[in-house]
């Protein structure tokens, strides 16, 4: 028989949690909701015991796309004087058509994995392992699932658009003496990549030797450099919403910034659409759902306070960073 401390543990809690809405008559949450609740019990019970993920600092300002551009010749979103562009690059012998636009939570997993292992090892070329479902494991991922939409299949579609795609960041800034300043900067993620995963047999190790990707010089420069940080936890609880991991990232970016300077921040709803939400239908629709992912996100982020606000939200300066900020040699961008 488990003792009383077992007894007491995380699931116990949760359920607990549960038990007292179901007796109270509160609607029971969804299989969704319920992991959310225990992700955010098990950050709260062990709050140092961080996963760290990086991301760079230019894709916490400019994101990838939420759903699929389609069929366009390039891909922009705008945040203050910065712009990112995508445009595709790569070409499907089998099928002899371009290769699409990368959008959704998985590049963002991508992502997250290829920064932190850059920042971990220091090093461009990232070895990958020699299964599929490994890697997929890593990413927080099922590879057990089959069929069309399986993660497997998904994350396979997800990397070669993402590893394929040109991407430019631009910033234009007048005031310069009468002259206008413009700076633009290829970051493309890979400059060369060696992967040998069927999604069909994703435990099947490879005879060829293990996947790879070598990271594009720029971007490798810009992870390591000014790095932001957040807690693997809490991206993997989130991962199912691309919006709610864009503003975790932005949540754990601006607590600092607020805390630093001891003074909240009013952000309007109009200047997160703009930097987040150009997917979205209209501002009322991108309010609706901004609110839902920032309710997530409070869930597994228990340091971030916010305030609904007419016309926006408050940040509180009492928010604290999702990673406790320690000086290094490295410089860190939070």
């Amino acid at each position: 028989m488990p003792g009383r401390k077992e007894q007491m543990g995380l699931v116990r809690v949760g359920q607990l949690l549960l038990d007292g809405m179901e007796k109270t008559g509160i609607a029971l949450p969804t299989p969704a909701q319920q992991k959310l609740i225990e992700a955010g019990v098990a950050i709260g019970q062990e709050p140092d015991a961080i996963e760290l993920a990086y991301l760079a600092r230019q894709l916490v300002q400019c994101t990838l796309p939420h759903a699929d551009p389609g069929d366009v010749p390039l891909w922009t979103r705008t945040n203050g004087n910065v712009t990112l562009v995508i445009a595709r690059t790569g070409f499907d012998p089998n099928t002899r058509q371009p290769i699409g636009y990368p959008y959704g939570s998985l590049p963002r997993l991508l992502l997250f994995w290829l920064n932190t292992e850059a920042v971990r090892t220091g090093k461009r070329r990232l070895e990958m392992g020699d299964t599929f479902a490994g890697f997929i494991r890593q990413l927080g991922l099922d590879p057990s699932r089959g069929g069309p939409r399986s993660d497997a299949r998904r994350l396979q579609e997800q990397m070669r658009r993402l590893f394929s795609a040109a991407i430019n960041f631009q910033s234009n800034r007048r005031d310069f003496g009468g002259c206008e300043q413009e700076q633009s900067v290829n970051m493309n993620v890979t400059s060369r990549r060696e992967l040998w995963w069927d999604p069909k047999h994703p435990e099947q190790v490879s005879m060829f030797g293990s996947s790879w990707v070598e990271l594009g010089e720029l971007f490798f420069q810009a992870i390591t450099e000014s790095p932001v940080p957040g807690d693997l936890r809490a991206l993997r609880a989130l991962k199912r919403s691309p919006l709610a991991l864009d503003l975790y990232n932005w949540s754990t970016h601006k607590a600092l910034s607020v805390a630093r300077k001891g003074q909240s921040q009013f952000v309007p709803w109009a200047a997160l659409m703009k930097q987040f939400g150009t997917d979205y239908a209209d501002l009322k629709d991108f309010r609706k759902k901004a609110i839902a992912a920032l309710k997530k996100i409070e869930a597994v982020y228990t340091g971030l306070k916010l305030q609904d606000a007419d016309g926006g939200i408050v940040v509180h300066s009492s928010s604290r960073p999702a990673v406790p900020y320690k000086p290094s040699s490295r410089r860190i961008a939070q």
